[in-house]
């Protein structure tokens, strides 16, 4: 019998968890004929088929369900090693980071040299996007750390607080105060499939009743442009209004109440586990910590 190695069984595991050789191929950065190749290998290794092909889709036979309780324990072991062992400046691998665009703009930069000093060799992948786009690329493996608007509430995915962003109302520095309160202008709020629109748009039907428009926007520069310009009023993460306000463009104002802070997690799946990723997102937590506590 030939011997079997770990990226079979790796391979083997994300067929697996991913039901399929294609998505599994795009989790591990792989053609799909190079992860057929590795199940082959290994089923010809353990003289044994793992999967039953005969239906539509890949179901384990006996011997695979075998196999994947022992491949479970390697992959333990694995991450025992990762962890204790391996020297973090030596890993090398790619991250691909999904990030909300209110991270981007307050702390990611100082979350990314963090990530280059103790990964040194570490090649990183940024797409900032809104939370519902995130949080899918996530689920199907096309991001490995995502920091967005959490937590994920799925059993598969890890979920790291993160301090969370007070809001505060804008609007233009020369703007008056019309005879409707300032909300006689539009409310410019975050895109229309996020949850503080969603969030804003009750908010502003309980306490300014009906008839208020909303331009939604996924650009929150863009939002406060066009606060700026006297164009609506807008709730929007104070960590980025501080600026703005500092230059007189725009300034704060009470209307009585304010929406809810936006709650952020660094989110990533639990299985398979990285050592790299799971350190990531604790990083990532204590850059915001730090954020919030120099701001």
């Amino acid at each position: 019998m030939s011997r079997i190695n770990l990226e079979q069984l790796r391979t083997f595991l994300s067929v697996v968890r991913m039901g399929g050789v294609g998505k599994a191929a795009q989790a591990l950065h792989l053609t799909q004929p190079a992860v057929t190749t590795r199940i082959r290998n290994l089923e010809q290794s353990l003289a044994a088929d793992l999967f039953d092909r005969t239906g539509a889709g890949l179901r384990l036979t006996k011997r695979g369900e075998l196999l994947l309780r022992h491949a479970e324990q390697f992959e333990q072991l694995g991450e025992l090693l990762e962890r204790d062992v391996i020297d973090p400046s030596g890993t090398e691998g790619h991250l691909r980071l999904g990030v909300s665009e209110t991270i981007a703009q307050c702390w990611l930069p100082e979350f990314i040299a963090r990530l280059h000093e103790e990964f040194p060799k570490l090649e990183i992948e940024i797409n900032v996007d809104i939370s519902m786009t995130l949080r899918a690329g996530l689920l199907d493996r096309e991001i490995d750390l995502a920091m967005l608007l959490g937590p994920i509430s799925e059993y598969s995915v890890d979920n790291v607080d993160l301090p969370g962003f007070d809001l505060a109302w804008y609007r233009a520095a020369e703007q008056a105060k019309g005879k409707g309160g300032y909300f006689d202008r539009p409310v410019i709020t975050y895109a229309r499939n996020t949850r503080p629109y969603r969030e804003l748009k009750a908010a502003l039907f309980q306490r300014e009743g009906p008839g208020i428009p909303l331009f939604p926007s996924s650009s929150l520069s863009a939002c406060f442009r066009l606060v700026e310009a006297g164009l609506g009023v807008a709730a929007l993460p104070r960590a980025l209004g501080a600026g703005y306000v500092a230059q007189g463009k725009i300034v704060e104002f009470d209307p009585g109440w304010t929406p809810a802070p936006l709650r952020f997690s660094a989110s990533y799946m639990g299985e398979p586990r990285s050592q790299m990723v799971t350190k990531a997102a604790q990083m990532a937590q204590d850059v915001a910590i730090e954020f919030e506590r120099d701001k």
